[in-house]
Order: C-alpha cells, then structure tokens, then sequence
C-alpha cells in the first residue's frame, strides 16, 4: 500500500503574509544590519529576509540611499533633548550633541553611513529644530544658525566615524601606546613643536575633548553671528 500523499494546500488557506510597510522594511534591515553588517543591507537581502521581490520595495523605498536615510533616522529616536530647566542654552546644546554622538557610538556602521547620508525624517527634523532653536535662544539665527547646525553635527559624526573601526580594545590601547611613544621620543631638532608639546598632544579623554571642540566651535559660531549683527547695522 502505497502511502497517501499530502492534499496540497489551497493558496488561500496558506496563512497570509505581513503585508509590507515602510517600517517593516526599515526592521528588517537593521536586523540585517546588527547580525551581518552594512555591506549586506541590500534590496535583495531584505526582500529575502520578507519574503518577498526586490521590486516589492521600490514602493516604500526609493533606493539605498533612501533606505540608509530611514535607517539613520530610526536609529536617532533615543536622542534626548535637554529639558529648559537642565541648564543655559550652552550647556543643554552640548547636552543634545553628546547625546546625538552616543547614538552614532553605539552603531559604528551608522556612524559611518551618516557621514554620506543626508536623513530628513521625523527625529532628524526633531533633532535639527532641537539645535536651532536652541542657537535662537542663545542670539545665533539666520545663515549663522543653519550653517552653526551643520558644522556642531559633523564633530561628533566624525569623531563616531573616527571610533569606528572594528577593532579590539587591546589594538587601540597599542596603536596609542606607539603614538605616545613615537611623540616622546620625537627629535626636537627635527619636529620641535612636537617635542615642546610632547605628552599634552595625546592628554585627556574623549569626554574632555569633546566639551572643548564643542565650546571652541560654539565660541567661532557666536564670533561670527556678532560680526554679521554688526555689518547689517554697518559698523
């Protein structure tokens, strides 16, 4: 006897699939992305990953750069804004950009593809009006404020991208110890700038140099925004 073969299944009795939504695409792409890196967060991979045709996608998505876009956004929801009350204008900006910079720290591929991703979506705009608003408050408007915005966002992308590389704690704390050692041993005949500096050039930790890049940009972007109050009232 010859065994029965399995009836087979009617498509409308297969359970049906999520249908695909913009969300969903942007999920399943930073599972992607958390599990197997940014190189693998193509249209085909995440269509696989949903069961679905590439061409799917193009609905929701435009292309890669639309997508790295959605992902960056997403991604930038934990970023707090500093209530009115947790310090000046000064002190709650930097507050938001350190903030902003932890996010990226936590996602060193991200941190990456902010560097060439221009986002437009909802926390980004959050983040933006977050910045310039505060730059308002402390006398910074106009062309001062929107090109003080690009510049305060690009430190601490950069300074993510910087810290970015995948590798180990024990490769950094050796790469630092030749670079320290390679300064204190530098020929004052040669490099004397280096030698007179010597141990300062490599002093203090991330934290602390970032506070400083963060005032001396701030003190350029005040410096600036005083001297074009002062041409448009012609002095």
């Amino acid at each position: 006897m010859t065994p029965e073969k399995s009836a087979p299944i009617s498509r409308r009795e297969r359970p049906a699939k999520p249908a695909l939504t913009r969300q969903g695409i942007i999920d399943a792409a930073l599972a992607i992305l958390r599990e197997e890196g940014l190189g693998k967060v193509t249209m085909r991979r995440i269509a696989a990953a949903l069961d679905t045709g590439p061409a799917s996608l193009y609905v929701y998505v435009r292309n890669t750069g639309d997508l790295h876009a959605q992902i960056l956004d997403s991604l930038l929801g934990p970023v707090k804004v500093p209530a009115p009350e947790a310090g000046t204008w000064r002190d709650r900006l930097k507050a938001l950009l350190v903030s902003y910079g932890e996010v990226l720290f936590r996602h060193p591929e991200i941190a990456r593809m902010a560097m060439s991703t221009q986002p437009s979506g909802p926390n980004y705009l959050a983040l933006a009006d977050a910045i310039l608003g505060l730059l308002d408050e402390g006398g910074v408007s106009g062309r001062e404020a929107a090109w003080a915005m690009d510049l305060l966002l690009l430190h601490p992308t950069a300074v993510a991208v910087e810290h970015s590389s995948p590798k180990s704690a024990t490769q950094e704390a050796d790469e630092f110890s030749a670079l320290a050692a390679k300064i204190a041993t530098a020929d004052p005949a040669r490099y004397p700038h280096i030698a007179r500096l010597g141990d300062t050039l490599v002093s203090g930790d991330g934290p602390s140099r970032t506070d400083w890049a963060l005032d001396v940009i701030l003190d350029g972007v005040l410096a600036a925004a005083s001297r074009a109050s002062a041409e448009q009232r012609g002095w």
